[in-house]
Order: structure tokens, then sequence, then C-alpha cells
């Protein structure tokens, strides 16, 4: 029955009492005090305060998201505070709420008029008490505002339809706030489209790491950023989890170790999420979320695959508008929120010890079915099913991962665990992967011969497995230094890959370009500069995708090598910046591969005479711990160290220095050359010109630059006939050789010329190496020259020739570094826009940070703009960049 204006006028006894005759709750209507820990958030009460402009505001977040403190915060705060009225149980019958309704009304201040009647049935309203109720409100100015807390204990839809009916014809005269752990039953589509809505949701309520760190500190905890920014990634910012953290860590002595360490599935936090959370579902969903806290991620499919029900794409539905800890990552995607994912693993083993393996095992082979093979993997190695997971990872073609950069640290680790039980060949190919990505190839060489000899008799022919074979055996053959090796293991790759599905190729390009950067390494060894371009052209040209981002350093820095074995010192640059910039954009990978890049700017930073800068590459060149290091590297990496030790004049340095110290299978012939050049070299520089001519005779056939450096040797003992026949053989077996040859060659006859007499013949030879070095600043072989070119070099023309790049020239361009400096090279290249653009900054004194954020461009960026411009510019300091751009009239 409702007692209605018409019917009778409520007396005040009713006024007191609820439908069931019962004194209304006075709990239900009292604003809930804030602890003294409360922390408050300026950010949400600031979004609140959009409620007084809106009809409807929602706040709905998970249990403890701090969603009743945030409100009657905001509440506290407000010159009119709002009706309260906290929801129970028995008020989710119609009659039950509206009475509360109407009694919160009346008791902030607020009454509906004497007019309208009072609810006597506890489980039904007369629409016509709603109509007055709502027209009561419409007149209302200021705006009534309601505030119903844990509205997610009103499950009755009748009693959202009438709420959304006062709602609707209250107009502005009633601004309703629900606090809710799900999702209301109204009509919040429409109230969106109007923009009739406010709202705050889990993420907003979720503590940022400055919030989590002022939390701590009113807890008594002044503990640093980082340590809250830790314990907000862990607990998802949730305010409950900060705060039963906090009151723990306050009983700990060490609380910072207490917040990065504690167990979560042994704390007040479990004990919260178990009751509030895990405990109010039914016991079959408690079973599902047991079960599902093993995956990082799921989807109903999955579910039921671990749960062997039908129906995990209704509850989990149903737990995210429940906001019971299940987060949707959208296309059917959910997960747990970390910490309870944390805390039901630790309930699952006590539950049902023993079901976690099996779990991870089903997981691992529905999402391999699913074509998700970092997953599987993770499962797959929870399982401790290790012929599986090695399988997934070989089939997959995925093995080249370990050599990428982008997964390799976390492959490593993951099968780091493997059990030295599990044998097939998937896991003798893992195990060498994982051995010669180490470097280690012992150790690796000998897992390749247990795969080997498992593959010839397996039953079955596993394209896959034949390849990633290749891959690594091709690999270890390149560290070997065997090139013979690595050309069978190409041509088994060649026969193979036919068999392989075309979209796994397609997924994994990173496999073809290591196993052709392998072959055209080895071929470097091996003297076949050729065929070595070849097949890291191939590799350099390819698209610039992640995957093969470190192949395409490597294969450019070979082919930077071998530009400037022939001579071509500019081309070989261009290469090596090119692999070093490449690596450097990869951002948290940082630079990869073997350091050949570095090594050959080295070697061009010597032939230019700008020792310290070649020093510093040479260290930046070791590159990380587990790299790569392979002959071709260690042998360019002693020949550049030989020559700078030479041009300090460091002798014995050299000699020891020239032993790349490689332990290969096949001698290498242009690093057999290049020894024993360096160690000719520093008995002549000793004076030993027996000892050097000696030596000689051991030189083999090697690259152009050695015949060069050799016949300038051969002169220097005196024997000009054997350094003609020399330098006469290199146009005609070289017809490619570079500037950097072809000008020492030049340099080696005008001294012959000269000691033969013919002064005019050596002026114009010397004369047409300056021009062929001058573009090169190629100062290095002059200086090696002797003292026989300096009274040359003072007359005119040469003079004019060498100033400003090879001999100082103050009336052009002044000296950069004082007395005894360098000179100042010329400027070979017009700088781009955007490098003018980072000159004129320089000049500013701003900071390579400072220019990014002007440019609005990546540092990185700037930094391949800076390199480029010391290049061009010649120089190797910011300070010497705007000196000689002010000279040349560029500023």
């Amino acid at each position: 029955m409702v007692v209605s204006a018409v019917e009778s006028s409520p007396t005040s006894a009713e006024h007191r009492v609820d439908p069931l005759g019962d004194p209304f709750l006075r709990t239900c209507f009292a604003l809930p005090a804030r602890p003294v820990t409360f922390l408050r958030r300026p950010r949400l009460t600031r979004h609140l305060d959009q409620a007084l402009r809106t009809p409807l505001t929602m706040v709905n977040g998970a249990a403890g998201a701090g969603k009743t403190l945030l409100v009657a915060d905001w509440a506290a705060g407000l010159a009119q505070p709002p009706a309260w009225l906290t929801m129970e149980a028995e008020e989710e019958r119609p009659g039950m709420f509206w009475a509360y309704f109407l009694h919160a009304l009346r008791t902030w201040g607020s009454p509906i008029s004497e007019q309208i009647g009072a609810p006597a049935d506890a489980n039904h309203v007369n629409r016509r008490v709603l109509s007055a109720i709502a027209e009561d409100l419409e007149a209302r100015s200021p705006a009534v505002t309601v505030v119903l807390d844990e509205y997610d204990r009103v499950t009755v839809p009748e009693v959202a339809e009438q709420l959304d009916f006062v709602l609707q014809h209250a107009g502005q005269g009633l601004r309703l706030v629900l606090v809710t752990r799900t999702e209301p039953m109204l009509s919040l589509h429409r109230y969106r489209a109007a923009g009739a809505l406010t709202e705050i949701r889990n993420a907003e309520l979720a503590f940022t790491p400055e919030e989590a760190a002022a939390l701590l500190e009113g807890h008594g905890l002044s503990l640093p950023v980082g340590t809250a920014r830790a314990l907000v990634d862990r607990t998802g910012g949730w305010a409950a989890g900060l705060r039963l953290s906090a009151l723990a860590a306050q009983q700990s002595p060490d609380p910072e170790t207490y917040l990065k360490e504690f167990e979560a599935s042994r704390s007040t936090v479990a004990d919260f999420l178990l009751a509030e959370v895990l405990k109010r579902q039914p016991e079959q969903t408690q079973d599902l979320l047991l079960r599902v806290s093993v995956l990082d991620r799921l989807c109903p499919d999955l579910v039921n695959a671990l749960t062997g029900r039908t129906d995990a794409e209704r509850i989990l539905s149903e737990l995210c508008r429940g906001n019971a800890f299940v987060e949707q990552l959208g296309h059917s995607w959910y997960r747990l929120h970390p910490l309870f994912g944390e805390i039901l693993r630790a309930h699952l083993r006590v539950r049902r010890p023993g079901l976690e393996p099996e779990l991870h095992r089903r997981a691992a082979r529905w999402l391999r079915r699913a074509g998700s093979l970092p997953e599987t993997l993770s499962h797959g190695a929870a399982a401790g099913d290790w012929e599986f997971t090695a399988g997934a990872l070989v089939d997959d073609l995925a093995i080249g991962q370990f050599f990428t950069g982008l997964r390799s640290d976390d492959l490593a680790r993951l099968f780091s665990r493997m059990d030295p039980g599990a044998t097939s060949p998937a896991t003798d190919l893992v195990r060498a992967a994982r051995e010669l990505s180490q470097s280690d190839l012992g150790r690796g060489t000998a897992h390749l011969r247990h795969a080997e000899a498992r593959l010839a008799t397996g039953r079955a022919d596993p394209a896959a497995a034949q390849l990633c074979f290749a891959l690594l055996e091709a690999l270890a053959a390149r560290l070997s230094g065997s090139p013979a090796r690595a050309e069978r293991a190409a041509e088994s790759a060649d026969e193979v890959q036919p068999e392989v599905p075309a979209h796994l190729l397609d997924r994994h390009p990173e496999l073809p370009a290591l196993l052709l950067t392998h072959l055209g390494s080895a071929r470097v060894w091996a003297g076949r500069f050729e065929d070595a371009r070849v097949s890291l052209s191939r590799v350099a040209d390819s698209p610039g995708r992640a995957a093969t981002l470190l192949a395409r350093e490597e294969s450019m820095g070979h082919l930077a090598l071998i530009d400037y074995l022939n001579g071509w010192t500019g081309r070989a640059e261009h290469q090596a910046l090119e692999s070093v910039n490449g690596t450097e954009q990869c951002g948290p990978f940082g630079p990869g591969g073997s350091g050949i890049g570095r090594v050959v700017l080295a070697a061009v930073a010597v032939d230019r005479n700008e020792l310290a800068r070649a020093e510093a590459l040479l260290d930046e060149a070791d590159g990380p711990p587990a790299s790569l290091h392979d002959p071709v590297t260690a042998a360019g990496r002693a020949m550049v160290t030989a020559r700078l030790q030479l041009a300090r004049g460091n002798t014995r340095a050299a000699v020891e220095a020239a032993d790349p110290a490689v332990a290969a299978d096949v001698a290498s012939p242009w690093a057999d050359s290049h020894e024993t050049l360096v160690t000719s070299a520093a008995h002549l520089a000793e004076g030993r010109y027996e000892s050097a001519a000696e030596v000689l005779r051991q030189l083999g056939d090697g690259q152009p630059v050695c015949a060069v450096e050799a016949a300038r040797i051969q002169l220097a003992v005196g024997d000009a006939e054997a350094a003609i026949d020399l330098l006469d053989s290199v146009p005609g077996a070289h017809p490619a050789a570079g500037p950097a040859v072809t000008v020492r060659a030049m340099l080696v006859r005008a001294q012959a010329a000269d000691a033969a007499g013919d002064a005019a013949g050596a002026r114009r030879l010397v004369a047409l190496a300056l021009h062929q070095a001058r573009r090169e600043r190629l100062r290095r072989p002059f200086l090696d020259a002797g003292r026989w070119l300096r009274p040359l070099l003072v007359t005119a023309p040469l003079h004019q020739l060498a100033a400003g790049w090879l001999r100082p020239d103050s009336s052009s361009y002044g000296t950069p570094g004082g007395p005894g400096g360098p000179p100042w090279p010329i400027v070979v290249e017009e700088l781009s826009t955007r490098e003018q653009d980072v000159l004129e900054r320089l000049a500013q004194m701003m900071s390579t940070q400072e220019i990014a954020a002007d440019l609005f461009v990546s540092v990185n960026t700037v930094k391949t703009h800076l390199k480029s411009l010391y290049r061009k510019l010649g120089v190797n300091r910011r300070s010497d960049a705007a000196r000689r751009g002010r000279d040349l009239r560029l500023l």
C-alpha cells in the first residue's frame, strides 16, 4: 500500500520508520569519516566538481579503489553538503529504496513536500509518488545533490527504472551521484550522448607514483618516489592495496625493502581481496578465477580450454562489469589485476596443489594454435615441457631472435632453465643458439653436433629445424673462421628453404638476413670481397625492419670494411656511419652487432690523422659483453690499433697489437698481410732496414692497400725496382682501387722520381696526390711519406693545394686547436638545412636535449645530424664546429 497526498497525510511517526515499521538506520545517512592518513587528491575533487553541472555522476571502481572516501571528502568541502545515502541490501526493494531516499533528503535539510506520501509497501511504489517527487525536485533552485553510495547493492531492475524516471523528469533540480562497483542499470548511453554524465572510473582512481609517495609519507614512511613507483606498478595504483601495504610496512624494520619484496599472498592485501572479491563470487566462478590466474591475458576460448567450461564469455563480462579486478583489454581479451592474479596463483597452489603445471600446459597448446609464440614459450617453460617449448620456437622459425636484440635476453633467460634431460633436435638447436649468442663457440658447436646427429636419424624431414640448423652452422663457421663450412651451410639452407612455409619466412625475415650476414663475413675473412659484397648487399639493401636491424648494421659495417681495404675512405665512412646510426636508432637495444662500423670509422680517422677520435671509436667498438666477436672484427680492430700506434711512434705496441689473436680454422690473407706490413713498418721506423725487408718477403698476395704499403717500405729500404714493380701491379690487378690506394701509390712514385732527380715529375705526382687526397681529407699518407716531401709542399702551387686542410693557413681559416693543433680541412659537402639549424643552435651553446626540443625531433636524430655536421666541417667538438662555422661564414 502507498500512502499518497490523496490517501492521507504523513505523520511525524511515519518519518521515523521504514515501510517495515523499523526505525531508519542512522548510519546510512552519515557522511563517512576520513581516516587521519587520508590523502586529498585535488585532481579528482576538481573532476567531481562537474557533478554540480550534470544530472548524473558515476564514480565506478573496484573494491578498495577509494571511491567512497573520495566522494565524502568532496562532499564535505561543498558549501551545501549533498544528501548522503549508503545503500544496504534491504534497500534494494522499491518501497524500501524510496523510503530511504526521501529520508536522506529530510536528514540533510532538503525534504520533499509534506503533501507527497511515503511508501508503505516495502516491495512497491505508486507511479504517482514518483511523479510527485520529480515534480517537487524540478522546481528546486539550487538543485538538490544526492549521493547514493554502494549503489551496486541495488540489483532490482525496477528500482533502476524508477530512479531513471525521476532523474529525467526532475530536470535541473536534481544532481545524482552514484558510487558503485558495477555498471548501473541506467540509460548511460543517453546521458553520455547528451553530455549529461560525469564519470570517474578505475583508471582515474588509481594512485600516481607521486600520490603514492605522499600517501606513504602520511603513514610515516618517507620513501623515494622510485619505491612508490614500483609499488604502484605492482598494485596498479589500487588505493586499498597501497594503504594496507603502508600499514604493514610500518611494522617492518626496513619499510623500503618490505614494500619492494612483500609476499602479496601472505598479507592483509590478500585477506582483503579474497574476502571482498573472490569469496563474493559463486563457487564455479571462484574456480574459474583460480585457474585463469596463471594467464597474463585471457579470452573466453582460452578460459574454456583451461576450465572445461563453455560459458567463460558471460562470466568474464559479468566480472568486468562488476569491477571484480578483471579488466577488459579490447577485442574480447581481458586480464586480472596484477596483484589479484598474484594472490590467486598462491591461493591456487593451496586449494589445488599440482594443477598449475597442467594449466600452463593447456595454455601453451592453445596459444600455440592461436599463433602467439611469446606466450606459448612462457607457458611451455612454466609447465616444464621443454621439448614442446623448444619445438615451438624452432617450428616457428624464430630461433634467429636469439641474435636480433629484440627478444635475445628474454629467450636466453627463459631457456637457461631448460631441463638437461630434455633431448630432441629442437632442444639441442636452442641450446646451441643460446651458447652462440653468448659467443661460446665451443659449447655451441658441441650442441650443434648433437642436433645434427638427431636430425639425421629423425623419421620425418623437419624443414624448419634443418633451416635453423643451417643458420647456426653458418654462424659457428663465421666465428671459427671457416669460410668453406659457411658456404656449405648456405647451400644447405638454399636446398631446404623451398620446403619451409612461405608465411614463416615472411614472419621471420631475420633468419635469411642473419644467414647471409654470416656468409658474407666468412667471405670477407677469406678475402673474397666481391662475393662477400653480393651477399652483404642483399641484407644492407633490404627493408629496414626491426627484426633485421642488427643484421643490416653488421652487413653495412662489413661492406664499409671492404671499401676501406680497397682504398675508398669516403664510401667506407658513409657506410660505417649508416651502420652505426642504424643501431643507435634502435633505442633500448643500444649499439649492437660486432662494432665493425666503429672499427672502420676509427680506421678512417687514422688516415685523417684524427688520432684521439680513432682511439675513442675503438673504445666504443668493444660493444656489450654478449655481442658477437668474429675474426673479421678482431682483425680489423688489430689493424687499426696497430696503425694508430705506428702513427704515434709506438712501434713495439704496434707490433703487439697487429696480431688479432683469433683462433681461426683458415688464415685470412688480408689480415696476415696487414700484420706483416705493420711488423715491417715497425722495423723500418726503428732503423732496422734489413729486418724490414726480410719481413716483406713473407708478404703474400694482399689487397691493393697492402701492395702500395709494401712498395713504400721497399722504397724506404732502398729497393726502388721492387717498389715500382709492386705499384705497377695495382692498377691492372685492382682497377677499383680507391683514393687511399692511389694517393699512396702516387707518393711512392713521386719519392722514386725525387730520388732519381726528376723534380718536375715528383711535383706533378704530389700535386695529383693532393688533389685526390683533398676531397677525402687523407693526411696520413703525407705524414708517413717522410722528410723528402716537406721541401716540395712549401713550393707553389703545392703550398696552395695543401693550405687549409693539410697545412695551416691563418689567412683563410685559423687553427682549431691552438699551437700545434691539426689544421682545418676544407668543407667538401654543403650543409643540409637541418644541419644548418643544428649548427646555429650549437653556436648558442644549446645542449643536445635542448636542440632536440627546439627542433621537435628526437635526441638520436640530433646526434645523427651532429656526426654528419662534424664530418663535413672536419671537426670533433662542438666548440670547433661553431668556430669553423663562423670562419666559413655559415653563421
